[in-house]
């Protein structure tokens, strides 16, 4: 693998800094958040968010898809929401005296599934064969994803009724999740001042798809030691063999540790971020930076760990501390 030259290193940090002015000119705050959507993209993979409503999660990923020329669909997911309304169906064409295929929303460069959680369980499936596979498959006929496609979803954690919790194999598709919270009393009062100005920005794309697969190439020859490779490895084995690295108790919490798509994300992530950070290489802070939004959905705890109010954060951070940086 070449590596990354001098002259691609400044075209990706200035692609990078011209999306983050992009965005900051149209939402306030939420850097972690920015962050998390640019790994996603420059990934080419999928991300979860969570949060309480009203914290710009559509806002945030409808500007960043903006910043391009691609296709940008919006699904507000509901319980009467059918697979055929996400990835399309057979239609009788009375003109013609044959049924016709007609491709759903799924098909899109960036899609927004709003609310993931408040669509049903069959539905929340139909999307799995799109994630994973990048197609679709309608009356035994696939049909291929286009080359940048990244599902952004979004959860609701507050709601009870009219909820489908999602599944483990669903949740371990999406590369990362984050969670995001209220904006800081100095950022919401320049979030009035936004509003009372009613400053209108234009939607023009600054940038095109052929930039972010510009990014998506470089960050594949981003350099991962093998020292970190192993470092991972070691961290996703903790997450399957707690009773090795932590004590008894901790260990005790956990359920079920990472698929080795958790050893994948960690892989794809650091080098994201390595770009980002404007480097040619992953250190080993780049893998603690990352540690929950890559593995908070793929440990999974018992009843007795939620009864004593232990969070999945908390025990990443014991196996952090318990296995020593390269």
């Amino acid at each position: 693998m070449k590596n990354i030259t001098k002259k691609e290193l400044n075209n990706c940090q200035t692609i990078i800094n011209n999306i983050k002015n992009y965005y900051s000119e149209r939402i306030i705050g939420q850097e972690k958040l920015l962050e998390s959507i640019l790994i996603s993209l420059i990934s080419n993979s999928h991300l979860l968010i969570e949060s309480v409503p009203g914290l710009a999660k559509t806002s945030a990923t409808k500007t960043i898809s903006n910043a391009f020329n691609g296709m940008y669909t919006r699904i507000q997911c509901t319980p009467d929401l059918l697979p055929s309304d996400i990835i399309g169906t057979q239609i009788f064409n009375y003109k013609t005296n044959k049924f016709e295929t007609k491709i759903g929303p799924i098909y899109s460069n960036f899609i927004h599934l709003d609310e993931l959680n408040r669509s049903s369980a069959k539905t929340q499936s139909a999307t799995l064969e799109a994630m994973q596979e990048r197609q679709i498959t309608i009356d035994n006929k696939i049909y291929k994803m286009p080359d940048i496609f990244i599902v952004i979803a979004t959860q609701n954690p507050i709601e009870e009724d009219g909820i489908y919790t999602l599944s483990e194999a669903q949740l371990d598709r999406f590369l990362i999740k984050e969670k995001i919270t209220y904006p800081t009393p100095n950022d919401e009062v320049r979030i009035l001042d936004l509003i009372e100005k009613n400053t209108k920005k234009t939607n023009k794309q600054l940038l095109k798809l052929e930039d972010l697969k510009y990014l998506q190439e470089i960050s594949k020859k981003v350099y991962l030691d093998v020292k970190i490779k192993k470092y991972i490895v070691e961290i996703i084995n903790a997450t399957r063999n707690p009773e090795k690295y932590l004590n008894t108790e901790y260990a005790s919490y956990i359920e079920l540790g990472s698929s080795p798509r958790g050893t994948i994300s960690f892989m794809l992530c650091s080098k994201a971020l390595a770009l980002l950070k404007g480097r040619t290489y992953v250190t080993p802070d780049d893998i603690k930076d990352l540690r929950y939004i890559v593995l908070r959905h793929r440990i999974i705890l018992n009843y007795e760990a939620y009864s004593q109010k232990i969070s999945v954060e908390n025990i990443i951070d014991k196996i952090f501390e318990s296995i020593e940086t390269p």
